[in-house]
């Protein structure tokens, strides 16, 4: 019986998980397809007899290009004209069944993510997400687990003292998230108002191509404001909900251009607005993105050991 090239393949096997470590550390999927094109060319030329451990092995090749990736990137992001925010990705809500990863891909958790330094974030993707051994950490990233074990420890406060406090059912969230879109359709100022906290803040990404707020903009009356204008721009303001790095969220469409919305509920209340309209990065938004911690169950990895914590 004829093999399956793609099953037997462990990189075609593993690639959901090699693009979900990817884009996690990039908040890019197209840099995150870049990097899985590279690994590949060098998986290539791997004799595959000597590797014990292909999961390791491609996450780690995949960690090093994301690395040296996000490194370059550094410089780009610092030009980028007004705010930078992560490229959404279309999911399904079943994404929600691994609580942990809907997490550490929503927009939120990949904004704070991006106030990491590149080694950080790296080590933090791999230890706290993809819950990689410490040794395991050090050998991608060429430190000591020592030097591995201080720089996540420093990047797990650092985090901590950014990521969004209070946690919220999916449920309740998109409770939340509907009649926000739906106010928005509507118009209704004191809708609008009502279901943000007092002291929200937006975010909105435009890249120099699209119109936004070049900087954040605090306040539910602001907020609210630049959100009336933006639904005045265009006759019929029809949002869609949709499921977007694990969360509800919005699609709309404005002045011809996508443009997609992403929220962060807390006590009922929406304290983070984040407005992308770059259009480079919404390109995706009608192809679901496969997210995945884990490996086909054929080629699934042991389970982390106890003592490695």
């Amino acid at each position: 019986m004829a093999h399956d090239v793609e099953t037997d393949d462990p990189f075609v096997a593993h690639r959901g998980l090699l693009f979900t470590v990817a884009y996690e550390m990039l908040g890019s999927a197209a840099d995150a397809e870049d990097v899985l094109q590279e690994s590949w060319l060098r998986w290539a030329d791997v004799d595959r007899a000597q590797v014990r451990d292909p999961r390791s092995y491609l996450v780690r090749i995949v960690t090093r290009q994301a690395l040296n990736r996000l490194r370059s990137l550094s410089r780009s992001r610092e030009d980028y004209v007004g705010e930078w925010l992560p490229e959404p990705l279309l999911t399904g809500p079943d994404l929600t069944e691994d609580v942990e990863l809907a997490e550490s891909v929503s927009i939120a958790m990949l904004t704070v993510l991006e106030t990491l330094r590149p080694t950080e974030r790296a080590v933090f993707v791999l230890r706290e997400v993809f819950e990689m051994p410490y040794g395991e950490i050090a050998d991608a990233l060429g430190k000591s687990a020592a030097a591995v074990r201080q720089i996540g420890r420093r990047a797990r406060e650092h985090v901590a003292a950014r990521r969004p406090r209070a946690q919220v059912s999916r449920s309740e969230q998109r409770v939340v998230v509907e009649r926000f879109l739906a106010s928005l359709r509507t118009g209704e100022l004191r809708e609008l108002l009502a279901a943000m906290a007092p002291d929200v803040v937006l975010v909105a990404d435009g890249g120099g191509i699209a119109a936004a707020a070049p900087a954040p903009v605090h306040g539910a009356g602001p907020v609210a404001a630049v959100l009336a204008r933006a639904g005045r721009t265009v006759p019929a303001f029809e949002t869609t909900t949709v499921w977007l790095n694990g969360s509800p969220a919005g699609r709309f469409e404005i002045g011809g251009e996508p443009t997609a919305i992403s929220l962060v509920v807390e006590d009922g209340q929406i304290t983070r607005v984040f407005l992308m309209r770059n259009p480079r990065k919404l390109s995706r938004l009608d192809e679901p993105a496969h997210l995945t911690r884990q490996a086909p169950a054929r080629h699934r990895a042991h389970p982390r050991n106890d003592h490695d914590h």
